[in-house]
């Protein structure tokens, strides 16, 4: 399962490197996520984005776990 989850994560991370991040653009553009950009400093915290990726995972593994 692991190794299954591994292999996955790299074909997502090798799909947003090869160009298929236009699709993801949204991510972490979200209201809510937190942007601060001045000179010689920049802080970026995806708050709002990280709050929907970990509900999206949690339903996800919820019905992986009760259909299997």
């Amino acid at each position: 399962m692991l190794l299954l989850l591994g292999l996955g994560l790299l074909a997502l991370g090798a799909f947003v490197w090869l160009g298929g991040g236009s699709l993801l653009g949204w991510f972490g553009r979200l209201p809510g996520d937190i942007r601060i950009e001045r000179p010689g400093f920049r802080l970026y915290a995806p708050l709002v984005s990280m709050l929907l990726l970990s509900v999206v995972l949690s339903l996800i593994l919820w019905l992986v776990r009760r259909l299997g």
